[in-house]
C-alpha cells in the first residue's frame, strides 16, 4: 500500500464515540442572512418547550383567601346564596336567637294591644242599646286599625335592630371574626337611631302615599257616582302597576342604606347617596338576587307551613268526627294553633337573619367590585396573622 493511500485512510478513520466531522462551509457570502455557520460552529436544533400551565395548587397561583365567611374576591350568586344561609349556622346565637327573641316580643305586643282592643269593643257592642251597638260597630274597624299601628312601630324598631346586627355579623364573619350578641349591639350601639330613622321613614312615605290613593278613590266614589267608581278602579289598577314600580326600582336603589348607616357609619343621607352609588349599573344584579332569594323563602315557608295545615284537620276529624266541639276538640285546636304561631316564629326568624344577610353580603360585594374592598380586608387578615391590628376596613377612610 502507498504511503499517500495509508495516509488518507489514517484521515478517514475516527473512533466510534467520536462525534462526525463538521463539513466545511460552503463557500458564500458571509453578510447572507441564509449563510451557514463558520467551522467549528455545532448547530443544535431548538428543543421544543411546552407552554406553562396553571393549576391550583402549582407555584405561581394562590387562591383567593377564604378566612371566614365569603372568599375575598368578586361573589358569585351560589357565594351569596351559601353564605345568607352560612350566616345562621355559623354564629346561631347572635342570628336566629337574637331574631327569634325581637320576633317573639312583636308577636307578644301585637295579640295583646290587638286583642285587648278588639275584646274592649266587642264587649260594649254586648252591653249597650241597640243604637249605640251600631255606632260603636261601625267605629270598631277604625278603633282595632288605630291599635295595630302600636305593633306596626315596634316591628320598624325591632326591624332595625336585626338588621343592625346581621349586617355586623356578616361583616365581621367575612373577616373570620366570630362575636356574640352583646359584642355587636355595642358596635353598632350608636347606629340605633339612624337605623330607625330610616326605617320610619320608609313607613311613613308608604303609608302616606297609600292614604293619598285611598283617600282619592273614596272621592271619586262619593262625589262622582258611576263615573266616579269607573276613576276609582282605573285609579286603583294604576295605582298598584305604578307603586310596583316605583317599590321595585325604590327598593333596589335604596336596599344598601342600613349596610352603609351601620358598616360606614353615614347619616341617613349620605347613606342614601352611597347606596345609589352602589348600585349604579348593578341594578338589575341586585335586583335579580334580592328576588331570587324571596322566592327562595317564601317557597321554603310554604313547605314549612303545608305538613301542619294538611295534619291539623284531619287530627280535629279523627278526634270529634260528629263536630260536638267538646273540650278534647278544643285543647287540640287550641294547641294546633299554638303550634301554628310557634311554626310561625321560627320560620319568620329564619327569613328575616337570611334576607338581611344576602343584603349585606350585596354591599360587600358591590364594594368589592367598585372599590377593590377584598385586597383590603386581605390586608386586614394577613396583618392580623403577623400581630398588627389595623383600622376597621370597612369605613370609608379604609378604602380611600
Amino acid at each position: 500500500m502507498s504511503e499517500g493511500q495509508n495516509g488518507a485512510d489514517h484521515q478517514q478513520w475516527r473512533a466510534p464515540d467520536a462525534a462526525a466531522p463538521v463539513p466545511p462551509p460552503a463557500p458564500t457570502d458571509p453578510s447572507s442572512p441564509t449563510a451557514p455557520p463558520p467551522a467549528g460552529y455545532t448547530y443544535l436544533p431548538p428543543t421544543p418547550v411546552a407552554p406553562p400551565t396553571v393549576t391550583a395548587g402549582a407555584p405561581g397561583w394562590t387562591p383567593p383567601p377564604k378566612p371566614g365567611l365569603i372568599p375575598l374576591r368578586p361573589l358569585t350568586l351560589g357565594d351569596i346564596l351559601g353564605g345568607s344561609f352560612r350566616v345562621l349556622r355559623r354564629n346561631p346565637r347572635a342570628t336566629f336567637g337574637v331574631s327569634l327573641v325581637l320576633q317573639a316580643i312583636v308577636t307578644v305586643v301585637t295579640i295583646v294591644v290587638v286583642g285587648l282592643v278588639t275584646w274592649s269593643v266587642l264587649s260594649r257592642v254586648d252591653f249597650s242599646t241597640t243604637e249605640d251597638a251600631e255606632t260603636i260597630a261601625n267605629g270598631a274597624p277604625f278603633l282595632i286599625g288605630l291599635s295595630a299601628l302600636v305593633p306596626v312601630s315596634l316591628s320598624v324598631v325591632v326591624g332595625a335592630l336585626l338588621q343592625g346586627i346581621v349586617v355586623l355579623e356578616v361583616s365581621r364573619a367575612a373577616l373570620g371574626e366570630k362575636q356574640n350578641a352583646g359584642q355587636l349591639f355595642r358596635r353598632f350601639r350608636g347606629r340605633i337611631g339612624a337605623l330607625i330613622g330610616w326605617s320610619a321613614l320608609i313607613t311613613g312615605a308608604v303609608l302616606v302615599a297609600v292614604g293619598i290613593l285611598v283617600g282619592l278613590i273614596v272621592l271619586f266614589v262619593a262625589t262622582l257616582g258611576t263615573a266616579g267608581i269607573v276613576l276609582a278602579v282605573l285609579l286603583g289598577l294604576l295605582g298598584l302597576a305604578g307603586g310596583a314600580v316605583l317599590y321595585f326600582w325604590l327598593g333596589t336603589k335604596l336596599s344598601l342604606v342600613p349596610s352603609a348607616i351601620v358598616l360606614e357609619r353615614l347619616s341617613i343621607r349620605a347613606a342614601v347617596r352611597r347606596s345609589w352609588t352602589l348600585t349604579r349599573g348593578f341594578f338589575w344584579r341586585t335586583l335579580g338576587i334580592e328576588l331570587l332569594v324571596a322566592v327562595i323563602l317564601n317557597f321554603a315557608t310554604q313547605i314549612a307551613s303545608v305538613p301542619l295545615s294538611f295534619l291539623s284537620p284531619l287530627i280535629v276529624g279523627i278526634v270529634d268526627p260528629n263536630g260536638q266541639g267538646g273540650p278534647t276538640t278544643i285543647a287540640i285546636t287550641i294547641g294546633i294553633g299554638v303550634l301554628s304561631l310557634v311554626l310561625a316564629l321560627v320560620v319568620g326568624a329564619i327569613v328575616a337573619v337570611v334576607q338581611a344577610a344576602a343584603t349585606a353580603l350585596i354591599y360587600i360585594d358591590l364594594r368589592i367590585r367598585t372599590e377593590g374592598l377584598d385586597l383590603e380586608l386581605a390586608r386586614v387578615v394577613e396583618a392580623r396573622q403577623a400581630g398588627e391590628e389595623l383600622p376597621d376596613p370597612f369605613l370609608p377612610s379604609a378604602t380611600a
